[in-house]
């Protein structure tokens, strides 16, 4: 049976659709719910594949009420873990506690660098590349009460091309984060299935073979 899950999105919602192409290729987490902060295109993507969204503005509201409408949300929902795709708020404290190890969150380099309030977006990109960084690439972390800070579950490295710009080297990563972010969130499901720790299925370990097809590409390119 698929561990019931709740994705809290912000923007476009292209990790949300990988979420979504990955739960249809047999992935051990079912999205019962998405949680968004405004009118985004993650809406448009939940409701095309017949997902329940719930909107809830945190703009000028006390922490505690937003707070309380985000655990009634995820209660409802059944939800037993959460998973941020380009989530831009802080998640507030009370919500952590009541999902410990159980919320994740992908980010576009290679944490513990180039994270922290107002790092997302294609200002990670440009960051690593003013910064001199051969390397870039995904983090799948654990989230704590603080921005990009908690626990790393799962990394892939990304090289940084010679005449990249933030754009082109934006689009290489998140290639390989439409891969890794999955891999992570059904792990997490499995190891919640068998009251264990995640556990991981990379390619040629699962049944989830075409899933795998671009992040096979991804080694290639690597040096």
């Amino acid at each position: 049976m698929s561990v019931p899950v709740a994705v809290m999105a912000s923007g476009s919602g292209t990790n949300f659709q990988a979420l979504l192409d990955a739960e249809a290729e047999d992935a051990a987490y079912r999205v019962a719910l998405l949680v968004t902060d405004r009118e985004c295109w993650a809406e448009t993507r939940a409701e095309a594949h017949g997902k329940p969204v719930r909107r809830i503005s945190f703009k000028d509201r006390p922490r505690d009420e937003v707070a309380s409408e985000i655990l009634e949300a995820l209660r409802d929902s059944e939800a037993q873990a959460v998973f941020l795709a380009g989530f831009l708020r802080l998640v507030p404290e009370e919500v952590i506690q009541a999902f410990p190890r159980r919320i994740l969150n992908v980010h576009p380099a290679l944490l513990p660098a180039f994270g922290g309030q107002g790092m997302y977006g294609i200002r990670v990109h440009q960051a690593v590349l003013a910064s001199g960084a051969r390397v870039s690439g995904p983090t799948v972390h654990y989230v704590d009460e603080h921005y990009d800070e908690g626990a790393i579950l799962a990394q892939w490295p990304v090289p940084v091309l010679p005449d990249d710009t933030a754009e082109l080297l934006a689009e290489r990563v998140l290639e390989v984060e439409h891969c890794l972010f999955p891999a992570a969130a059904d792990g997490l499901a499995r190891g919640i299935e068998a009251g264990s720790r995640p556990t991981f299925s990379w390619p040629g370990e699962s049944g989830h073979h075409s899933t795998w097809q671009s992040m096979r590409k991804a080694f290639e390119i690597l040096p």
